[in-house]
């Protein structure tokens, strides 16, 4: 359809390829991240559940005859399916019955776990996860320099101009939700502040059918929002539950919550990289914590710009959050997986990008041009360390900065690049 004042996505391009390879496609992602904006621009009809024209006369429709629902010009989008669960066996079958790619774009609220209520579609429905907008997307960042480019070892040099702290301290706290976008720290902050109040009035509940105490949900909540970015465990949140908060919950509660924050995609944690090696090489297994969008950790915390100005370690945290929300929509364009890497030597990377030929790029993410020397040694220190192991050495290795002014290569071969110049 067209769609006025459409930003491009860069899943646009994965989910037209998808379309050529699929009879139906389920896009997952949080609340508001533009899931349905993009359905609709790759749409050639919809049929909306949630719309309350005619006392939701859509919803009683597909409810008496979900194939009803199915006619109309391909691809369709059926937004909010889960309204009426019955819908998702109508598009299977219909998908069965002929051999037509890309023929129904589903939709819905995040907080239906669909394999509680239908079969599986396996083969028939495949699934795509959508994320709030990157840098790129919203238009923050000039995209002179590839990510791609980068792993591949391949990006040149360019001059990309001052970068504003006072910028970046805005992406972190606005996020990258489609309605905040343009908008000022002080009214972009509200969007995620609303985002937790509805998450905690409504969706808590309506997730899994299972009552919870909407007080210590909030307090497991503020408590990712203290160890946003690290790989603290579910014994250690407790304990900073009880330390902070004065109140106690078991590590069976804990636990609940994970599984609770991840079926809301409130979260995406970033799994440890292996290196798929046969060495003596012991990698920890632990997740790092990741809100889906660093602002959300913001929220929580109550944060503003005066606030994270005076607590440099706090925002350093935020901006590698901010990265990392970005990396793993960078990558997703070109098959690449994201993984941070942490051994028990005490050797970390904030960032290890996977490609599909099994070679890798270490990223280190620091906010200030003087802490790229640190981080470059580092970064060649452990990628020395793994390739005297056994390991397979990194093909290219990169320092994301926030206040860098350029983006080059140094002389030991490290790259340099800001993210607000970044793209896919």
């Amino acid at each position: 359809m067209k769609l006025e004042y459409y930003k491009k996505r860069i899943i646009d391009n994965i989910l037209e390829m998808y379309l050529d390879t699929f009879g139906a496609i389920l896009i997952e992602g949080p609340k508001w991240c533009g899931k349905t904006w993009t359905s609709k621009y790759h749409s050639n009809s919809e049929f909306l559940l949630a719309d309350s024209k005619g006392n939701f006369s859509n919803k009683k429709l597909a409810m008496i005859n979900p194939d009803m629902v199915l006619v109309g010009n391909r691809p369709r989008l059926i937004d909010e399916w889960q309204e009426v669960p019955s819908i998702w066996d109508a598009v299977r079958s219909k998908v069965d019955e002929t051999v037509e790619k890309g023929q129904y774009i589903l939709t819905g609220s995040a907080t239906v776990n669909i394999n509680n209520y239908v079969h599986s579609g396996t083969g028939r429905i495949a699934k795509l996860r959508m994320r709030p907008m990157s840098l790129f997307e919203s238009g923050y960042s000039d995209g002179k320099i590839s990510l791609k480019e980068i792993c591949e070892g391949t990006s040149k040099d360019c001059f990309t101009g001052d970068v504003d702290l006072n910028k970046i301290i805005d992406y972190i706290l606005v996020g990258g939700w489609p309605a905040a976008i343009g908008m000022d720290a002080k009214k972009g902050t509200l969007i995620s502040k609303e985002y937790i109040k509805s998450v905690l009035s409504n969706d808590i509940y309506k997730v899994d059918d299972v009552k919870r105490d909407s007080h210590k949900v909030e307090l497991f909540l503020k408590s990712l929002a203290r160890n946003e970015s690290t790989t603290v465990t579910n014994k250690t949140l407790k304990n900073d539950i009880k330390e902070k908060d004065f109140d106690d919950i078991s590590v069976d509660t804990i636990t609940d919550y994970s599984n609770l924050v991840n079926k809301l995609y409130l979260v995406e944690n970033i799994k440890p990289y292996s290196n798929k090696i046969r060495s003596t090489l012991r990698v920890k297994q632990s997740e790092k914590r990741h809100f889906v969008d660093q602002s959300l950790a913001c929220a929580l915390l109550n944060l503003t710009k005066e606030k994270l100005l005076n607590d440099l370690e706090c925002l350093g945290f935020l901006f590698e959050s901010l990265v990392e929300r970005d990396l793993l929509t960078y990558v997703s364009s070109f098959d690449g997986t994201l993984y941070h890497y942490q051994d028990y030597d005490g050797n970390e990377i904030d960032a290890i990008i996977e490609m599909e030929d099994g070679s890798w790029c270490g990223v280190e993410i620091k906010l200030g041009a003087y802490q790229i020397e640190e981080a470059a040694k580092n970064l060649i220190r452990i990628n020395n360390s793994i390739k005297n192991k056994g390991g397979n050495c990194a093909k290219s290795l990169c320092v994301i900065c926030g206040l860098s002014n350029a983006a080059y290569m140094r002389p030991d071969g490290v790259y340099v690049v800001p993210i607000t110049s970044l793209k896919d």
